[in-house]
Order: structure tokens, then sequence, then C-alpha cells
């Protein structure tokens, strides 16, 4: 007797693909993320890929999850940060969808945090001549950083320049600032790094690095109260991280 194909599972209306599983996990992926709960988001995320590895978005997300873990409070110390595998999913990301732009310019970053500021400018490079990117600024700011990091002070400084042709764009100004810095051009840095802080954000106000990029270019000027008023506002958004103890380094008094 021939089985009974309509008692096969694989016919029951109810059941779902591994494709439509995987987007399931993705969605439960970005809800848990943006409601703090990274590590459940990243145990989603992972599933969302065994159950489809050619899930694109799923890539990119999982990338992006580990990523963040290496930008928090701990930053490249965080023992959940793990640049290699972000990579590898970044570049997997692209592989999949070669029009996956955000992807391209997430790669972009974790090259930058993984200390490979060349690959990066090689990544980013044809991504801001692409005239269908529509956040063609982050891709700009991420480049003059790359850029910046690879030494390349005025190619780094033109790029950002581009970035911040969108003007709430706090973290283009500040890296311009960092770049105007390295270059020992304080007064335009000074004025670049006030231009991130001054952005109408929360995200902008508390943006630790610039507060201690602002407070170490006001001490090189000599304007010693406005610097501890930057260092300690530095201090005061998050004591305990790397930013954060080096803004307090810098408020201690010098022993004789």
């Amino acid at each position: 007797m021939g089985a009974c194909a309509a008692c096969s599972p694989s016919s029951n209306p109810h059941a779902q693909s591994p494709e439509r599983q995987s987007e399931a996990e993705y969605d439960l992926a970005v809800d848990y993320f943006h409601k703090g709960n990274v590590r459940v988001a990243l145990d989603h995320a992972n599933k969302a890929i065994e159950l489809d590895d050619q899930n694109a978005k799923a890539l990119y997300f999982t990338a992006t999850i580990y990523g963040y873990f290496c930008t928090g409070l701990e930053g490249l110390a965080s023992p959940d940060c793990k640049l290699g595998e972000a990579e590898k999913l970044a570049r997997r990301a692209v592989e999949v969808d070669g029009q996956f732009r955000d992807a391209k310019n997430l790669l972009g970053q974790i090259l930058i945090l993984a200390n490979k500021p060349k690959e990066a400018v090689e990544v980013l490079k044809p991504l801001v001549d692409d005239p269908s990117y529509s956040s063609s600024y982050l891709a700009w700011g991420n480049l003059g950083w790359a850029q910046v990091q690879a030494g390349d002070l005025d190619a780094g400084i033109a790029s950002l320049r581009n970035s911040i042709t969108e003007p709430r764009f706090c973290v283009g100004h500040y890296r311009l600032g960092v770049a105007f810095e390295k270059k020992g051009e304080l007064a335009q840095a000074e004025a670049s790094l006030s231009a991130a802080l001054g952005v109408d954000s929360a995200d902008c106000r508390n943006l630790q690095d610039a507060w201690f990029a602002r407070g170490r270019v006001r001490k090189k000027l000599g304007k010693t109260d406005e610097a501890t008023a930057d260092l300690a506002k530095c201090r005061e958004i998050s004591p305990s991280s790397r930013t954060g103890r080096e803004c307090a380094k810098m408020l201690a008094p010098s022993r004789p």
C-alpha cells in the first residue's frame, strides 16, 4: 500500500517552512533588542540563521548585536565582544545580498573596530559613491573615520565634512573634531566638538567621547575652567566606562 500523501507532515497547512520560521525568529530578535533584552535578541538572531543561513537580514542583525557588545561600556574588553564573528556575519550578509548597503556600511564599521582601517576604506569607498544609498552620510562618517585611523587626516577631514551635510549627525561632528585635534587645529576641533554636543538629541548631549575630546582640546587651549566642566560632565555620564575613567584621571589633581 502506498504512503498517505495527505498524512505527510510537510502537507500540514499549519507547518511553516524553515525560511518563514527564520523570519519569525528575526522579528523576535529585533523586538527583544529594542526592548533592551540584548542577549535574548542574540539567541533569536542566531536561531534565525540556523533555520536559514541565506537570511541576509538575520546575518546583518546578528553582526549588529556583536558590534553593539563591542561598543558598550566595556568596549572591546567585553567578553561578549566577538569582532571576528561580527565580521564573518557581515561579510556573509553582503555575499548573500550584494545590494544590502547597510550591511556593507556595518562591515566597514566592524573593520574599523578591528583595527583594519585600510580594509574598511576599500569597503566604504564604493558605498559613498552609490547614489542608491539613502544613508550615505553614515558611510561618509565611517569612511572618514577609517581614513583618520589610517593616518590620512586630510582625506578623513574631507570625508567627515561630507558626513555632516546631515547636520544632526553628531558622531560625524565629533569625529571631525578629533581629526582636527590630531592635526593640531585646535580652534576648529573645539568648534566641531561643540557642534556635536549642541545637537538637540539626548544621545548627542550624552556623547561621552565628545565631552572627553572637548575637555582635552580646551585644556590644550588653556581654557582650564571650561575643560574641567567638560571632563566633569564626561565622568558624570558613566564613571565606570573606559572614557569615564580617563576623564576622572584628567580631573585628578597632579601630585607634586
